[in-house]
């Protein structure tokens, strides 16, 4: 089999090593011309023999939908196309909607593995009509990992479905790593605890909390244990907000999930203007210290005496004003 593949960033490029090393002919196309197999999409398709197969790996959003409207131009009826970055899965319906003009196929493919996906090979969720699955088949097995197939590749259901599934599927991740990151925090911050690497180490055989997530955090700290030479910043590729977005849409509670979001919407800010107003709060109701900013702990000011108008703090059952 013989097909084009879109973008050789750091996915696509492995995958192309990885189809090729499976038996599969890719013609690969990048705007880099040093990774670049042909100069132009015009190229890749005069390259491929028909049906072509043409899989899309570039960002999503609007490069995304570039590349699907070039890609009517040079590509004829009864092609298909497999869109395989992290697209929403909204977006699967417009790109195949454009397509289907010009008599187009379309499948839609979540693709998880990472880096690593060279070597270990890509779980994949594909969207699209039973037809065009199965014309497409033997480029997912040579991308997924050796075994069952229903390990590693799923047909979710129609144009779409892959991309919700692995909407779905990063937003478990986002709460995986954060549970991870808060355990590893934990350990950190005990005294008694004297070897924090080899704690989370002793977990990956044998624990009900071992994965390759685990694995990862190891290794992490295999080279940096206390993690002093990276800064706490995450960003967020999109997903684990559509995760969010979808289950305030249907009504579904996802708590884990949002809060490991919103810790990393907290990561971002140096300080954070809620967290004062927090401390503020509890100075104003409890008179507890407050942290001025560039210095200790200092003294909590009263802030009924700045203020006789107010009442007194009120202090609950247990004695706290908290």
């Amino acid at each position: 089999m013989h097909i084009g593949l879109i973008g050789l960033g750091k996915m696509g490029f492995h995958m192309r090593e990885r189809l090729r090393r499976n038996g599969i002919d890719v013609t690969g196309f990048d705007r880099n011309p040093v990774v670049s197999d042909v100069m132009s999409l015009t190229e890749l398709a005069a390259e491929l023999p028909s049906p072509r197969v043409v899989w899309v790996m570039v960002p999503a959003g609007g490069v995304t939908g570039a590349v699907i409207s070039e890609l009517t131009e040079v590509l004829s009826s009864g092609d298909l196309v497999i869109e395989g970055g992290n697209s929403r899965y909204d977006a699967d319906l417009r790109n195949a909607g454009k397509l289907a003009e010009a008599g187009i196929r379309y499948v839609d493919c979540g693709v998880s593995g990472g880096v690593w996906g060279q070597d270990n090979g890509y779980a994949l969720m594909a969207g699209g009509s039973d037809e065009d699955i199965a014309l497409a088949l033997p480029v997912f097995d040579a991308l997924r990992p050796e075994g069952a197939r229903e390990r590693s590749f799923v047909h979710a259901g129609s144009v779409g479905a892959g991309h919700y599934a692995k909407m779905i599927h990063n937003g478990i991740e986002y709460g995986l790593m954060q549970a991870y990151a808060e355990g590893y925090e934990l350990l950190a911050a005990k005294d008694i605890i004297t070897d924090v690497p080899g704690v989370m180490h002793a977990w990956q055989d044998g624990t009900v909390i071992r994965s390759w997530l685990l694995d990862l955090v190891v290794n992490a700290l295999e080279g940096d244990p206390e993690l002093s030479r990276i800064a706490g910043y995450a960003e967020d590729s999109g997903a684990g907000r559509w995760t969010v977005e979808e289950a305030v849409a249907r009504g579904i509670p996802a708590p884990a999930i949002t809060a490991a979001l919103y810790a990393r919407f907290a990561s971002r800010q140096d300080e954070s203007p809620a967290m004062k107003m927090v401390a503020a709060l509890r100075n104003q109701f409890g008179g507890h210290a407050v942290k001025s900013a560039g210095s200790g702990l200092e003294e909590a000011p009263d802030p009924v005496a700045a203020d006789r108008s107010l009442p007194p703090a009120v202090i609950d059952g247990a004695g706290s004003p908290e």
